[in-house]
């Protein structure tokens, strides 16, 4: 067999199994099963709104909620945090759940309000 054939065969084999969706499980029984791509996070840059502290976000045309509202306790945000907004990026990781990340290493997790019209809080 040439080297070439030896790759046709290789890569047709690769693929195969592939598109097939079979593995051996530890005992070398075949297994077979659906190959499913894994839902994929879509990530933008994003200006949180902070002023009033970090509690809410609008997502495109859907409300979220912070899963721990984040203040220094008299209604701005904790200290470290920029003040009115504070650059970073959301990532939507599904159509119900988003996580706000920037580089001084914030992370804020927040959980889509079904429903929601508006802002629960209006910050002046």
């Amino acid at each position: 067999m040439t080297a070439r054939a030896g790759r046709t065969t290789l890569t047709f084999t690769l693929v195969a199994g592939a598109l097939m969706g079979c593995a051996q499980t530890d005992d070398g029984a075949e297994r077979t099963g659906v190959v499913r791509a894994a839902p994929s996070a879509r990530t933008m840059p994003y200006d949180l709104y902070t002023h009033c502290g970090i509690d809410e976000a609008l997502i495109g045309s859907t409300y979220f909620e912070a899963e721990t509202p984040l203040s220094d306790g008299s209604g701005n945000p904790p200290e470290g945090w920029g003040n009115p907004s504070q650059r970073g990026s959301m990532t939507l990781t599904s159509d119900t759940e988003a996580v706000f990340t920037d580089d001084a290493g914030h992370e804020v997790r927040f959980r889509a309000r079904p429903g929601a019209r508006g802002f629960k809080h209006i910050c002046a």
